[in-house]
């Protein structure tokens, strides 16, 4: 019982949120994983964005990415398998998972083209860090292998703390962790603003642009958590301010 009125309670809030900022239903564009047959993508990702006010819609790695840019309010790269590590000139290694690489560069053009529109951009895991390795930035490949780490990334929850910055209060907090690699140097022109207890990045953002952020956990999982319903109020909130236009 407590943890439906606590879900009612956050509906309510959303609610009153996108009442006060005037939400008036962006389009979120979410890019979608594939295997040899399907796209793929977890529901969670629309149910977040549409709880938030927006309106979903899957771009599927196939054509043209350019054309999506000025059709979308604003980007969000979702989760997936491995980067190639060819986007920041390694060898892969044992135990990678890669992700087509047709998804990836399909990804890049898309960025690259958002970005040129200053459109509103969310990451979240892959997502996270194929923006930081756009930016220039490299990647544990294996954190177990590649880095001595103090608790468990690839299941479970753990804490992470967050600086003060325009997007986040100064804070700590319990995330979802489902990753076994990570941010070793972090792209050019981003600014870590959250780390795990034994100093991976968990989030960053990009200070000169409207709103660029990056998770490494995925917060469209955590509908219960202050934080993680916060960041998709901003997203969705900045995607809705640059629809409106100036």
């Amino acid at each position: 019982m407590g943890r439906r009125a606590n879900r009612n309670q956050g509906r309510e809030n959303t609610e009153a949120w996108k009442v006060v900022h005037k939400v008036t239903n962006p389009i979120i564009g979410i890019t979608t994983d594939m295997d040899s047959e399907y796209l793929r993508l977890k529901h969670r990702y629309c149910e977040a964005i549409t709880e938030a006010g927006s309106i979903p819609i899957l771009i599927p790695p196939v054509g043209n990415a350019l054309r999506y840019g000025d059709r979308i309010d604003g980007l969000l790269i979702s989760g997936g398998n491995d980067l190639d590590p060819f986007y920041y000139s390694e060898e892969v290694s044992p135990g990678v998972k890669l992700v087509p690489r047709k998804r990836s560069d399909f990804e890049f053009a898309l960025l690259e083209e958002v970005l040129r529109l200053r459109k509103p951009v969310l990451g979240i895991c892959y997502g996270m860090q194929l923006i930081s390795v756009y930016f220039g930035g490299t990647l544990y490949q294996d954190l177990v292998l590649q880095r001595s780490v103090e608790i468990s990334h690839e299941n479970g929850y753990h804490l992470i703390m967050t600086s003060e910055n325009r997007f986040f209060e100064e804070s700590t907090c319990s995330v979802n962790s489902s990753h076994h690699q990570a941010i070793k140097h972090l792209g050019k022109g981003l600014s870590a603003c959250a780390h795990s207890p034994d100093r991976l990045i968990e989030a960053f953002y990009k200070e000169d642009y409207p709103f660029l952020v990056g998770t490494q956990w995925h917060p469209e999982r955590m509908h219960e958590s202050d934080l993680s319903t916060h960041i998709f109020q901003l997203f969705v909130g900045a995607s809705n301010d640059g629809k409106q236009g100036p």
